[in-house]
């Protein structure tokens, strides 16, 4: 017999609403984009009042920052994680992709903010610059490991491709999902680099 699982927390009644209020922000910035959302949308999607949705959140910016910080939570560890080998790294990437599968939403909502944050007075733009430069040295870095025995391009563009089959894939699947197997792609594109698998979906942290 195992030992009992210990009883998660129960939310607040005022992490409740401030849960509501960020699944409401986020159905709707994906939907619409952050700039076409206002306050006033986002509470009366989750059943509150404006002065209700302002009590949790200063603005909307602050609601937009913890959209985003949201995912980050899940993701974060399987990429930026101190013992996350260069292997591992590559192959963490591979099932995030095949995880977004399964969240249509979030993936339209960062495909359409990430376009919407390319102007730098967007208040997403300094959080998508950091996180692809982020993703950018993890992955050179990795590819600096990984290809060191291997002709072909800088492990610093193999990481720019990378990123860039990844993004144009979400978006290609967001139109034709039944058309377009992200997975099969990016592991295509990892085995013309020379490397092996990975061949089978692995297990990755579910939200």
């Amino acid at each position: 017999m195992t030992e009992p699982e210990r009883a998660q927390p129960r939310m607040t009644k005022g992490e409740r609403t401030r849960r509501r209020i960020i699944d409401s922000a986020s159905e709707l910035f994906a939907k619409s984009g952050y700039l076409a959302v206002s306050l006033r949308d986002i509470a009366a999607h989750a059943g509150l009042t404006h002065a209700g949705v302002l009590h949790h959140f200063p603005n909307k910016e602050a609601m937009l920052l913890r959209v985003l910080s949201r995912r980050d939570e899940v993701s974060a560890p399987l990429v930026l994680g101190p013992d996350v080998a260069p292997r591992k790294l590559v192959d963490n990437l591979v099932a995030i992709i095949e995880r977004n599968t399964g969240t249509p939403g979030l993936v339209a909502l960062y495909a359409k903010l990430s376009v919407e944050a390319t102007d730098p007075e967007h208040p997403a733009h300094a959080y998508f610059q950091g996180r692809y430069r982020i993703l950018r040295d993890r992955l050179t870095e990795a590819f600096a490991v990984l290809l060191s025995d291997r002709p072909g391009p800088s492990p610093a563009v193999t990481a720019q491709q990378f990123l860039a089959l990844m993004d144009g894939l979400q978006t290609q699947w967001l139109l034709d999902p039944d058309a377009v197997d992200m997975r099969a792609a990016i592991v295509s594109f990892i085995h013309t680099l020379g490397l092996t698998g990975p061949e089978s979906p692995g297990p990755t942290n579910q939200s």
